[in-house]
């Protein structure tokens, strides 16, 4: 896949597809595209829908497939930025709806932690999805993007939302903070989520999720 990120904070990708090249990506998320390129929406077994399905995302997955040379872009459906990782065999973990498009040789599936307690405190979740293959896969950051390489056993301690992505390599867990009085008066929440190395994460620095609670913060409530 051939693309190009422009936009600034409201980013879009440019994909440029060669004939018979396609590419893959989230039902509804293609903002514009040559007539060159047609659309198929494929769900990949019931396993794997049920598998999106059960992870929030959409059931089905888009194929688009360029009959002659085009050009289809991908609009990220918040402010930030769209972060390019390229997978050679290799495989990463990331959060969900973060995943835009990807090449056809890029295989996506749903992800479990394997800690329980990374799943029902972390705010990163239980559930998350993962990427394996060759080529490449577009993913959603909100806000601007910080990159990190851990060394193995070195740890990164993470508030809640700020894990965009992470080699499978590293693993992932949560801690409580410690103190009664953090607790009560830091303002940092219960938890922070903890990956430790070797390989690469990727954080953000304006989840969706404390722009949600600043804006429902500034809501006149009722009496």
């Amino acid at each position: 896949m051939n693309y190009e990120i422009i936009g600034g904070s409201l980013p879009v990708a440019l994909c440029h597809l060669e004939a018979g090249e396609g590419l893959i990506c989230e039902a509804g998320a293609m903002s514009w595209m040559d007539d060159e390129i047609e659309m198929k929406t494929e769900g990949g077994g019931f396993g794997k829908m049920f598998g999106r399905m059960f992870s929030g995302e959409s059931m089905f997955r888009n194929r688009y497939i360029a009959k002659a040379s085009g050009e289809i872009a991908f609009a990220s459906k918040f402010p930030g930025d769209i972060l390019p990782v390229e997978l050679h065999g290799n495989s990463i973990i990331f959060q969900k709806k973060s995943f835009l498009v990807s090449d056809e040789g890029i295989e996506t599936s749903v992800h479990f932690q394997k800690k329980l307690g990374a799943g029902f405190f972390g705010g990163e979740g239980f559930i998350m999805e993962k990427a394996v293959g060759e080529g490449v896969v577009l993913l959603e950051v909100d806000g601007s993007i910080k990159e990190y390489y851990l060394e193995a056993g070195d740890k990164k301690i993470i508030d809640t939302g700020h894990l965009v992505m992470m080699d499978e390599t590293c693993s992932m867990d949560i801690v409580s903070v410690k103190g009664v009085k953090n607790v009560l008066l830091g303002g940092e929440g219960l938890f922070n989520t903890v990956v430790t190395g070797p390989g690469r994460i990727v954080l953000q620095t304006m989840p969706m999720s404390k722009v949600a609670e600043l804006l429902y913060a500034m809501m006149p409530k009722s009496n």
